[in-house]
């Protein structure tokens, strides 16, 4: 069994006969949070799984301007925690069509309603950086989540994918670089040095 298909199934065992399972997928930026998502929903029963992105609670640049935040966009207070919050509770409820941001990363903005939970998704997979943060108050998450797995990043390659992100949407190699040291990686490290423990660790997904 390949290892997609071992967690899909520790996911599918510990789901057992609940009509909703919330399943965190945490880990820093550039580890393949999104990628092994996206690979669940594809392999679990289909019409039954979508994705919540943590990052369509970003703060607008112009909220993030005005609280001198700009510089560290990505930060955990750089997120509307308090809606995000909100919103895993409605779907943990099991509330019907349940309107869900997305975070459009060419655009740097959240498209509000993107998608939609509708009452006959069991697997909701949760994917952000800070979802097994121990500290407020997103330690106050860890109870509405059924199954957590943390993406372990290898740092041998972590910095050149980060910046490879950066090429791709338009960044000089020389700017790529100087986010990345002062944003990316001090983001990085917070999560890794700052975690509580997962359900299920893994490597790196490209």
């Amino acid at each position: 069994m390949s290892e997609i298909a071992t967690i899909a199934a520790a996911i599918f065992k510990r789901a057992g006969k609940a009509q909703r399972c919330l399943i965190a997928i945490a880990g820093p930026p550039g580890a393949g949070k999104s990628t092994l998502a996206a690979a669940l929903r594809d392999l679990l029963p289909e019409g039954t799984a979508e994705v919540v992105q943590m990052g369509g609670f970003h703060y607008d640049d112009v909220v993030l301007n005005r609280r001198s935040l700009r510089a560290r966009k990505g930060a955990p207070e750089t997120f509307d925690f308090a809606g995000f919050e909100i919103l895993l509770k409605r779907i943990k409820a099991g509330e019907p069509d349940v309107a869900i941001p997305i975070f459009d990363r060419n655009m740097e903005l959240s498209r509000s309603a993107a998608a939609v939970i509708s009452s006959d998704i069991k697997f909701v997979l949760i994917e952000g950086n800070y979802l097994l943060l121990d500290e407020e108050p997103w330690a106050r998450l860890g109870g509405l989540f059924d199954f957590s797995i943390f993406v372990d990043p290898d740092r041998a390659d972590l910095e050149q994918r980060l910046l490879s992100r950066w090429h791709e949407h338009g960044k000089s190699d020389d700017d790529a670089r100087a986010w990345v040291a002062s944003n990316d990686i001090p983001n990085v490290e917070r999560v890794v040095a700052r975690r509580r423990a997962a359900d299920l660790t893994i490597g790196n997904r490209s």
